[in-house]
């Protein structure tokens, strides 16, 4: 599964291409930035394996991001998204790994991906940097296994985290959170909530098609998944 960065600075082009990625079903990832210099800032907290990028955008240019990503050691594979045909030639002098034109199309999407997973390369999982999650349980801090942790809440400013007997709350973001679990077995099924594949109990469709995940050792507790996610979430659970 990749991970995702889409820059655009305007929302119902982030939004529609989000879905596109998740209609995939091969992204398990994805970050979202409004600009170059917000899409810098997000790089430096979650390492991503693609950069949606729009050329157009005020100020610094996808283009100019482009060329200041290439001089990294380990640059995220740049997809260029944009409704301007005549910027393709600079961008593949940059080494875009390839160049989208708005309305992206789903097959042409899956075109783009299948270059980017042959771009990447295979990086070994941190397991042993995020074996544990720091928390606050009674004043102190805790730390939480991750193979104990079953799921995981956005609650305010906070994320709860469940494992089967105990409750803690965390200062790290949900969205944190996801980054850095992913690579053990985590998955972002709705935007309040992420679940340890591991502890999926069962899998029931309720009214609306909605589905909602039981979870082993968390009695009476059912978590919806969401429409965009459903495709994802059934190729990582092997349905």
């Amino acid at each position: 599964m990749l991970r995702a960065m889409v820059v655009d600075d305007e929302e119902p082009a982030r939004s529609e291409l989000r879905y596109l990625l998740e209609e995939t079903g091969r992204v398990d990832t994805i970050v979202e930035a409004t600009s170059a210099r917000e899409a810098v800032e997000r790089l430096m907290e979650n390492r991503v394996d693609v950069m949606f990028l729009d050329v157009s955008m005020p100020k610094t240019s996808g283009m100019q991001l482009a060329e200041a990503l290439h001089k990294l050691k380990n640059p995220p594979a740049i997809v260029f998204v944009t409704a301007y045909s005549e910027y393709a030639v600079e961008a593949f002098g940059v080494d875009a790994v390839d160049y989208l034109m708005k309305p992206v199309e789903t097959d042409r999407l899956n075109q783009a991906l299948d270059k980017v997973q042959s771009h990447v390369k295979p990086q070994a999982t941190p397991h042993s940097t995020v074996e544990r999650i720091p928390v606050e349980k009674g004043g102190r801090k805790v730390l939480v296994p991750v193979d104990q942790i079953r799921y995981i809440e956005a609650k305010d400013d906070y994320s709860c985290i469940y494992t089967d007997n105990d409750r803690f709350l965390s200062t790290i973001s949900l969205a944190k959170l996801e980054t850095k679990l992913a690579p053990h077995g985590f998955f972002r099924v709705h935007r309040g909530y992420i679940v340890n594949l591991a502890f999926v109990e069962d899998v029931e469709v309720v009214s609306g098609g909605i589905l909602q995940l039981g979870i082993n050792g968390i009695e009476g507790k059912k978590i919806s998944v969401s429409r965009r996610r459903v495709v994802a979430l059934k190729r990582a659970l092997g349905l």
